[in-house]
């Protein structure tokens, strides 16, 4: 089945039946991502008086509990209640249902050699994500309505991806100059298949973040941009071709700042 929708005056044709999701899998029983040094997800059984929520082990039903963190176990969506001193809830801030999306592919680069800049703790061999690379991967393909969400897929992209564990490996980030390109562009949502668009140990600036949200420490959200958010740890197959396509991020409804989340791609045709 195909939808047929209108971007900016242009009729464009959804393959609605062909979804391709970019959210990593949490696998609560076997390999899965994790970041920070937190605990990796978790999952038990219920147990109250003779029930057991495990048909495994004679229970009628199988009934769990859960445990996670969703900024260190797997894709995840966050606003700008992850920095402000206001409590806000990304359920709050993600409003839209369909998101024109433009995905960009990245070889990151060391930051000495990009002449570009980080503010926060760092090392000159640092591995970045660069404006000079998003802008010149976005020369290619520059249609400004699709730059509502922008998905950035960092080389290699190898599948282990999936189940990396990311702790104390100094994953790759993004400069500020990268991040304040993004932010001139109009993007809205921005989605990354690395574990934060800061570094991992940066001092505590989380500069990118700050960019990214309006808001320097002390700031009231009032001033922020709060309908605005950033996904972490997504996967884009290399079947996913860079280009244009629907965005649908999909969150539960969590009173949180972030939230694990499934986003989903459409791809789109001329009408």
């Amino acid at each position: 089945m195909n939808l047929t929708i209108s971007i900016d005056g242009i009729l464009w044709s959804v393959q609605v039946s062909e979804p391709i999701d970019i959210s990593i899998p949490l696998d609560f029983y076997g390999s899965q991502p994790s970041a920070f040094s937190l605990p990796e997800a978790s999952s038990v059984p219920v147990a109250a008086g003779t029930f057991v929520g495990d048909t495994r082990r004679g229970g009628s039903a199988n009934c769990e509990t859960v445990s996670l963190n969703p900024h260190a176990n797997g894709t995840h969506t966050e606003c700008v209640g992850h920095i402000s001193q206001e409590r806000y809830a990304v359920a709050q801030a993600l409003r839209e249902s369909w998101i024109p999306a433009t995905v960009l592919t990245i070889s990151p680069e060391r930051l000495a050699a990009s002449k570009e800049h980080y503010d926060g703790v760092h090392r000159p061999d640092d591995l970045v994500i660069t404006r000079r690379s998003l802008a010149d991967s976005l020369a290619e393909q520059n249609r400004p309505e699709f730059m509502n969400a922008l998905i950035v897929r960092s080389l290699p992209n190898l599948p282990a991806k999936k189940s990396a564990h990311h702790s104390g490996a100094n994953p790759v980030y993004l400069t500020n100059d990268a991040m304040q390109w993004i932010c001139d562009q109009g993007v809205r949502h921005l989605l990354v298949d690395i574990p934060s668009v800061d570094r991992e140990e940066d001092g505590g600036n989380l500069s990118n973040h700050r960019l990214f949200w309006d808001l320097a420490v002390g700031q009231s959200l009032a001033s922020a941009r709060q309908h605005e958010t950033i996904t972490e740890m997504i996967y884009v197959p290399d079947s996913v071709e860079d280009g244009f396509y629907l965005l649908n991020l999909q969150i539960p409804n969590f009173v949180l700042d972030a939230a694990p989340s499934r986003p989903i791609l459409f791809a789109l045709k001329p009408a």
